[in-house]
C-alpha cells in the first residue's frame, strides 16, 4: 500500500472549506468526501476561522499602532554613514581596500 504524497492546500481552500463547515448544510463526512480531505483537518480548519473572526473587526495591530521616531533613525543613519567612511578611509591606508574595489 503506498501512501499518498503529502498535499499542501492554498489559504483560499482552506477558508473555502471551513466556511462550508461553519455554514452547517452538510456533515462533516460529506464535506471530506466532497473536498478529499480528512474531517479532522476540516475541523481544525474550521477552529481556526473562528479563532481568527474576531481579528478581522478588531483594533489593529499593536506594530501598526506604534510611531515610528524619523529624527532618531537620521541621526542613526548619520552615525552608520560616519562608521563606514572611517572605516573606508582606514582598509585604504592598509591597502586592503585596493585589492576589493578591482
Amino acid at each position: 500500500m503506498s501512501k499518498r504524497p503529502r498535499r499542501n492546500h492554498s489559504p483560499a481552500f482552506k477558508a473555502k472549506v471551513a466556511l462550508a463547515a461553519v455554514g452547517g448544510e452538510k456533515t462533516l463526512a460529506e464535506l471530506a468526501q466532497q473536498f478529499d480531505v480528512h474531517p479532522n483537518q476540516i475541523t481544525q480548519w474550521r477552529s481556526q476561522l473562528l479563532d481568527g473572526a474576531a481579528g478581522v473587526f478588531g483594533s489593529p495591530s499593536p506594530a501598526a499602532a506604534e510611531p515610528v521616531d524619523v529624527k532618531t533613525l537620521h541621526a542613526k543613519i548619520g552615525e552608520l554613514t560616519l562608521a563606514n567612511d572611517f572605516l573606508e578611509i582606514a582598509l585604504d591606508k592598509a591597502g586592503l581596500l585596493a585589492s576589493a574595489k578591482r
